[in-house]
């Protein structure tokens, strides 16, 4: 007797479906709230994350979108110093009192100030003696156009005598008067021993207004998250990033529901303790769970889904990604741990479905590669400019990190990359995308999206939207319907 055909689940993704709208009382699009989860401790303003990819995070994005009331997570692909020194960029470039400043010695060379100046993207040194004594302030005006670089910097330094200080646990406003009154825009703080205790700028008083919604610590500090692995130095690299601040850690493998993601998943939360910890991928509810059990304060959910993805293709594995969304939301449900929407949005209204869906979060990947803000140069083919994006299981990207991490054994590069190609079998690619200038203007396109879908919905809330919410699968006419149509565009 023949055996019936087993019944096949239909996985949709985005543009399978439509958000039926809803009686709305909202005025206006703004009185939408976006508040919401990345983990169980990190709160955003905009449900927007960016992708722990070489071509999309460091700490230029990560600054830019944090102060936009998201969060970035700085990919992996670099040395443990290269990772870290990204994660203090971000965590140094503005707060309420910056505590711990950088000092240099007065004996040392202007050329060494001027190294760290650039290095770490600030505008000036607390030059310091024995015990923390503050002898001097150096800033990036003092030795710009300086062209003896072997000068010392107390010969170039604005002396103690000069500056205008302020003790330890001044308020912002006198710290703020004492900065307008005299000009400056730097102001040490000393303690009672005239021992440095830390530094309030004139620019991040002022980005306290320009970004009133950013994503900030306890100390006034923008969040940033860092990705880790699963094998080698995942520990060590895990635990000089918390060091250096890292509001989170992110276990990148591709196939989160699996004994190495769940394994690195416990070291962590067993040797670090409290510390927030986004676990993934996955595509289905179990896969959720079973990262919750084993601690993670966040899942992040998509396999496959991504433009630059060929995981489906070449494993013939995954799931469409708002059916992955709304499985994965199940499983997370009682715990109350957000889920994360890791790839498929190509268009603000994707945003809107996904969290409908039951995401908290959406993490975006090409959206952003070509913005200012992406790592990498601009590219110009034919008077167009471009930037470069590659999927992390991509060929060049496998050769890269391969020759990264077995370079110190000696080995030929030649021979190493030839292993690696022979071995490989890619689940990414790569290739150019518009530059699209700053990501500010991608983020608003997304969120205004996202507020106007909301209001679609009747939702004030995100929480309000995953409740109201009503999905309608719609045929490909209906998609069609939902395009530009029967006209000539001109722009």
């Amino acid at each position: 007797m023949k055996e019936s055909a087993p019944d096949l689940r239909v996985g949709l993704t985005f543009d399978d479906v439509l958000l039926v709208p809803k009686f709305s009382d909202l005025k206006s699009r703004k009185d939408a709230d976006t508040s919401t989860l990345f983990s169980r401790g990190i709160q955003l303003s905009v449900p927007i994350v960016s992708a722990n990819m070489d071509t999309v995070t460091e700490s230029a994005m990560a600054i830019a979108l944090a102060r936009l009331g998201g969060i970035g997570v700085i990919h992996r692909f670099l040395s443990i110093e290269e990772q870290v020194s990204e994660v203090l960029k971000v965590k140094r470039s503005e707060g309420v009192v910056i505590e711990d400043p950088m000092t240099l010695g007065p004996d040392r060379p202007v050329r060494e100030a001027l190294a760290v100046i650039r290095e770490r993207d600030i505008g000036g040194i607390v030059i310091v003696g024995s015990g923390r004594k503050v002898l001097g302030l150096l800033t990036r005006r003092d030795i710009t156009l300086e062209d003896d670089l072997d000068r010392k910097v107390k010969e170039v330094m604005t002396p103690r005598s000069k500056l205008i200080t302020a003790p330890k646990g001044v308020s912002m406003e006198e710290a703020k008067r004492l900065l307008h009154a005299n000009k400056i825009e730097k102001l040490p703080l000393l303690d009672r021993r005239g021992g440095l205790a830390g530094l309030v700028t004139s620019k991040d008083i002022m980005k306290r207004k320009q970004f009133p919604s950013a994503t900030k610590d306890a100390k006034g500090r923008l969040r940033v998250a860092a990705a880790v692995g699963v094998k080698g130095d995942h520990m060590e690299r895990s635990r000089k990033l918390l060091d250096a601040g890292a509001d989170a850690l992110v276990v990148d493998i591709a196939h989160g529901h699996s004994a190495y993601a769940i394994e690195t998943l416990k070291e962590i939360k067993k040797d670090f303790g409290a510390v927030e910890v986004v676990a993934g991928n996955v595509a289905t509810a179990k896969g959720a769970l079973d990262l919750i059990r084993a601690g993670a304060d966040a899942v992040k959910v998509g396999v496959g889904s991504g433009s630059i993805c060929v995981t489906r293709v070449v494993t013939g594995s995954g799931v469409p990604q708002l059916t992955a969304i709304i499985d994965s939301a199940a499983g997370a449900a009682e715990s109350g741990v957000p889920i994360i929407g890791d790839g498929g949005v190509r268009v603000p209204g994707d945003v809107t479905k996904a969290l409908a869906a039951g995401a908290s979060s959406v993490m975006i990947g090409s959206l952003f590669a070509g913005t200012e803000e992406s790592p990498g140069p601009t590219i110009l083919r034919e008077g167009v400019r471009y930037k470069l994006t590659r999927g992390m299981a991509s060929l060049a990207a496998t050769v890269d990190r391969k020759v990264r991490e077995t370079k110190a054994t000696g080995r030929g590069e030649d021979e190493l990359i030839g292993e690696i190609i022979e071995e490989s079998v890619p689940e990414g690619v790569e290739g150019l995308i518009p530059y699209k200038g700053k990501v500010d203007e991608v983020v608003k396109q997304l969120v205004g999206g996202l507020r106007s879908g909301m209001s679609y919905s009747g939702a004030h809330s995100l929480s309000e939207l995953r409740k109201r919410s009503e999905f309608m699968r719609i045929t490909s006419a209906g998609y069609k319907e939902s395009l530009p149509h029967d006209i000539r565009r001109v722009v």
